[in-house]
């Protein structure tokens, strides 16, 4: 059911079944599948792509310009994936060129109410990011990432899976996985143990991942150091992989 005051761009392509609520609007460029409901007052403007069964709350911005002084109306893409919850005032921006052109959200994420994010993030599945987190542009979230409120995560800065932050929290360096980061600035305050049960690991599991966390944090080794000594005991503990895989891809530093 589409409400007679909201406002649909003749291009735009939506599924039969998809709810818009009054006084929404939505942009040339729009691909809305089947089962999402677009509550009142949202604007969604494309190049967008929203995939199945998303719920999206009032006053919304979805697929808006980037933030970005070098952007020049190029036709930059954000793609929203199925099974999002996307709660009131979120704002999500559209790609740059010079970031690769598409900011992605994945499956199963839940959005709080004025979260932020900018152009060119990729952000995994099964999320939760709590009110008012913010990501500044090319921040990376892998899977099951739980950002507390009033997150603040500057550019080009990765989040392992399975990582938390507390509230408040304003972080300028990657986060590893598995790790819980506190403060301003932030540090790491071990491992996200509580987060890792409701994710069903086992006790043995917990228990490597504090010993791969110890090598890191509480060894006086360099970080390369600590990721040979690592990589010796991943060969027997499958769950240290995604662990290894981080600290050989990352970028300019892990929070320590």
């Amino acid at each position: 059911m589409i409400h007679s005051s909201a406002i649909i761009d003749p291009t735009a392509v939506i599924a039969d079944d998809v709810c818009i609520g009054p006084y929404s609007v939505i942009g040339p460029d729009v691909k809305i599948d089947a089962g999402c409901e677009i509550k009142s007052h949202v604007v969604i403007n494309g190049p967008t792509k929203i995939g199945s069964n998303n719920k999206i709350y009032q006053f919304a911005s979805i697929g808006e310009d980037p933030q970005d002084k070098k952007y020049a109306a190029e036709p930059t893409l954000l793609e929203i994936g199925d099974n999002n919850l996307i709660r009131e005032n979120v704002t999500i921006n559209r790609g740059t060129v010079q970031g690769g052109g598409v900011t992605k959200i994945g499956d199963n994420n839940w959005i709080m109410a004025y979260v932020h994010i900018a152009h060119d993030c990729i952000v995994g599945n099964d999320n939760i990011f709590a009110n008012n987190a913010s990501l500044a542009g090319h921040v990376i979230i892998d899977d099951f990432v739980i950002l507390g409120g009033f997150t603040l995560i500057s550019q080009f800065n990765h989040f392992g899976s399975y990582s938390f932050s507390a509230m408040g929290s304003v972080i300028s360096r990657n986060v590893p996985p598995y790790v819980l980061v506190s403060g301003h600035m932030a540090k790491p305050a071990g491992v996200n143990v509580e987060g890792l049960r409701r994710r069903n690991f086992s006790a043995t599991q917990i228990r490597n991942i504090r010993q791969a966390y110890k090598l890191i944090y509480r060894s006086g080794l360099r970080v390369e150091e600590a990721q040979h000594e690592i990589e010796k005991i991943a060969q027997e503990q499958s769950e240290l992989g995604i662990f290894i895989d981080f600290l050989k891809t990352q970028q300019g530093g892990i929070i320590r």
